[in-house]
């Protein structure tokens, strides 16, 4: 069959989803789950306390099995964090809170039952006696270390950046010395919950003495590790991971948490097995929210709009106890300079404990942050010197015969080509019209004002730097299809469809062809599961390698069939057919090959690490402004992205759609927030602006590839651009909106409230 590559294949999972549904971890039936008890956790009302805890009603209550806490556990203590770079106590979040809360939400009990209502019951005659401390919440006053998180340490600096090498360094004053203009600011990124359809879920059972744990999870083969190193001595038989469907992630399903952490445990000392499901309130208030940098900038360069020095001090949030989140600027910091020819540049970063809920990735995981704060400073820089913003942007782009090009902060780009992704963007927006009905509006005195904002990004896909790699096993079945297994994982980003597309095109086979095995730690040797939008260009690279060792190896076997030589004999990409050249009369399918195949013959794998690729792209929002009310509206957002070789341009208009629609919600309506005491004020979707698509226009996608030679498919991520370049230009086109009345800045989310403050502010 001819190639099918980059074609518009509908998702061979929808079916599936749209009839019988998706099974969920909730959903999950198995006779090894049967008799499970369910667990309830009892989480702390406050955000920093000693603590006493006293289960002696709860444990009487109807239906109730065990309640446990803390001095109960004689197995693992605590999850240790993923980076072994911060203070101990900092790192170790335990599974149970001991003699002391750090936030609100934390785990102090658990309750066992034989239903969830019982459960819940139950956990409400828990009592807590709390002796309150003084919380932390804001992550600027706890660099002050006023207020300890962990006394243990003495500080609330988890990690500094500069330390660590990864971060330049500040000199002095004189940096800027030569700069004719210099401007600066500052950037608020606040935390954003992932919010997921399905919330965090889980089951456990022993088996042969080994454990079995279901997950709602975007990395089986980490979560096994990360229960290996918990268990591994208790557990000779291993441990095996599941994951079925997945309802959203979106970074914050990664690693695995104390309250499933502690299924095994609880599954063992019971004799049983067990079932966790948390509550959406649960989700908002334990599960580990994203973004929460504040940024520092300090932009300089000449009066014609040349660029030329560049400050960034980054400081996270990192919550209560140091996860990935807080080692996100690892993936900040390369991207400081974003698409522009910046040579001088100076940059420090740190991340801090605060008496809130740990923080975790969330879709870019550290590259939206880099791209907000220079997009933001590359315009308040215009505006100081009074040339266009899209004219400041296209005189310090890196040119697109530079590439590949390393930056002024040692990060190698592979390909890129932002000004054509500029002008395409401009192109299909209508700028020039786009302006004159700005001017009429504002020649009018209109209440409702328009603002044009435009950002160009650059992300790291499949890294840090300098790559990583993925897990792919191709093998042919006695019926000539083929079995793939990968150790990524879909949840949502159709790997069944674009990996059968991969392998299919190589083996010139259909789509339908082609099984996807993924989400069993047994059954796929290894993986790293899916992140940082690495899937097709590492674990679709891999499969694609598998299944051309397998054509090789059947195109040996093939010529002994024919009686020809190997070099002779081809696969017809039209039939799926082999041939001796010159003549197809006399041809072997698959199913022939693999007769006459030894077991394991037709059985490839590849796991190469590659390098990581930089996708690209121009966003142009319009919006507009109700001058009355600080009422924003989103009225076109027209997004240019390149995401190299696009293997089906249907997922990649999907993953862009779903980014966007994040991006633009971070914007305007998403703030994870507290109180001074650290009280979650955000804990369900009446209080957090969750987006939907009343809020939303239809996106206007404009296309552009260009081939990274970093993998096979020549094909980057695109996972994550969508939600990277939306924010700023949001956030860029009301600043524009309002920039007549002379406001410069407003911090994200733009809500009515902040926007009205700040035109009163200007116009006062």
């Amino acid at each position: 069959m001819p190639s099918i590559l980059g074609t518009r294949v509908l998702r061979r999972e929808d079916r599936g989803f749209l009839t019988s549904g998706a099974i969920y971890t909730a959903d999950i039936e198995d006779s090894r789950l049967d008799g499970a008890v369910h667990a309830t956790y009892v989480r702390s009302t406050m955000a920093h306390a000693g603590i006493e805890v006293d289960v002696s009603e709860a444990v009487t209550m109807p239906g109730v099995v065990a309640v446990f806490k803390a001095s109960d556990l004689d197995g693992p203590k605590a999850i240790p964090g993923p980076v072994p770079v911060f203070p101990e106590s900092m790192l170790n979040w335990p599974l149970l809170a001991g003699d002391r809360v750090r936030f609100v939400g934390e785990a102090v009990a658990v309750v066992l039952s034989e239903h969830p209502s019982q459960g819940e019951d139950a956990a409400e005659a828990v009592l807590v006696d709390y002796d309150p401390l003084p919380a932390v919440v804001d992550p600027e006053m706890a660099l002050a270390n006023e207020v300890l998180v962990h006394e243990d340490v003495g500080t609330n600096i988890s990690v500094d950046f500069t330390d660590l090498g990864m971060a330049t360094g500040y000199s002095d004053d004189d940096f800027f010395s030569d700069c004719e203009v210099v401007v600066s600011g500052r950037v608020a990124q606040p935390r954003t919950a992932a919010a997921p359809l399905e919330v965090r879920s889980a089951a456990c059972a022993w088996e042969d003495g080994r454990v079995i744990l279901w997950i709602s999870n975007q990395a089986p083969h980490m979560t096994r590790g990360a229960l290996t190193s918990l268990y591994g001595e208790q557990v000779a038989a291993g441990i095996r991971v599941l994951v079925g469907d997945v309802g959203g992630g979106f970074g914050a399903k990664i690693a695995p948490y104390p309250e499933e952490a502690l299924l095994p445990w609880i599954s063992s000392r019971l004799g049983r097995p067990v079932r966790w499901f948390e509550s959406r309130t649960e989700n908002m208030s334990a599960m580990g929210p994203g973004r929460g940098h504040i940024h520092r900038y300090t932009l300089g360069g000449t009066r014609d709009g040349d660029l030329t020095h560049y400050r960034l001090d980054v400081l996270v949030d990192g919550g209560a106890y140091a996860r990935i989140g807080a080692f996100l600027p690892m993936f900040t910091l390369p991207m400081t300079v974003g698409v522009y020819d910046i040579p001088n540049v100076e940059t420090t970063a740190r991340s801090v404990v605060t008496n809130t809920a740990p923080l975790e990735a969330y879709r870019g995981a550290g590259r939206p942050e880099a791209t907000l704060t220079i997009e933001r400073a590359v315009d308040v820089f215009a505006a100081e010197i009074g040339i266009d913003p899209v004219e400041v942007r296209r005189r310090n782009y890196l040119p697109a015969d530079v590439f590949p090009v390393t930056t002024s902060v040692g990060t190698e780009y592979d390909t890129g080509d932002y000004e054509a992704s500029l002008d395409l963007a401009l192109g299909a927006a209508g700028l020039d019209a786009l302006r004159a009905e700005q001017r009429r509006r504002r020649d009018s005195g209109s209440p409702k004002q328009l603002g044009i904002g435009v950002a160009t990004y650059v992300e790291m896909t499949a890294g840090p730097a300098p790559g990583g790699d993925e897990f792919g096993r191709v093998e042919i079945t006695a019926e000539g299809k083929a079995r793939v297994f990968s150790g990524s994982l879909s949840h949502g980003q159709s790997h069944r469809t674009t990996f059968s597309m991969i392998v299919a095109d190589q083996l010139g086979i259909s789509p339908d062809d082609v099984e996807l095995i993924q989400g069993d730690t047994d059954l796929v040797e290894h993986g790293s599961g899916t992140m940082a939008s690495k899937s097709t260009q590492l674990g679709g690279s891999a499969i694609h390698d598998a299944a051309g060792i397998v054509v090789s190896e059947a195109r040996r076997l093939a010529a002994d069939l024919l009686e020809a030589g190997v070099d002779d004999v081809v696969l017809d990409a039209d039939t799926g057919r082999f041939h001796v050249v010159g003549s197809p009369a006399v041809d072997l399918s698959w199913a022939d090959v693999a007769a006459a195949a030894d077991e394991g013959a037709l059985v490839a794998e590849s796991k190469e690490r590659r390098g990581c690729t930089y996708p690209f792209g121009t966003h142009l929002a319009v919006v507009e402004v109700d001058i009355e009310t600080g009422q924003v509206r989103l009225d076109r957002l027209v997004s240019c992205d390149d995401a190299g070789v696009i293997i089906n341009p249907m997922i990649v208009e999907g993953q862009r759609h779903g980014g966007i629609a994040q991006g633009v919600a971070q914007a305007l309506f998403e703030e994870v927030s507290y109180d001074a005491d650290g009280n979650p004020l955000t804990t369900n979707f009446a209080d957090y602006g969750i987006v939907s698509m009343a809020e939303l226009p239809s996106f206007e996608l404009v296309p552009l590839e260009t081939p990274t030679p970093c993998n096979p498919l020549g094909a980057k991520g695109i996972g994550e651009s969508g939600a990277i370049g939306s924010t700023p230009a949001v956030q860029n086109a009301v600043a524009d909106a309002l920039s007549y009345m002379g406001v410069t800045h407003i911090d994200i989310p733009l809500t009515p409230q902040k926007v009205w403050a700040a035109i009163d502010s200007a116009t006062s």
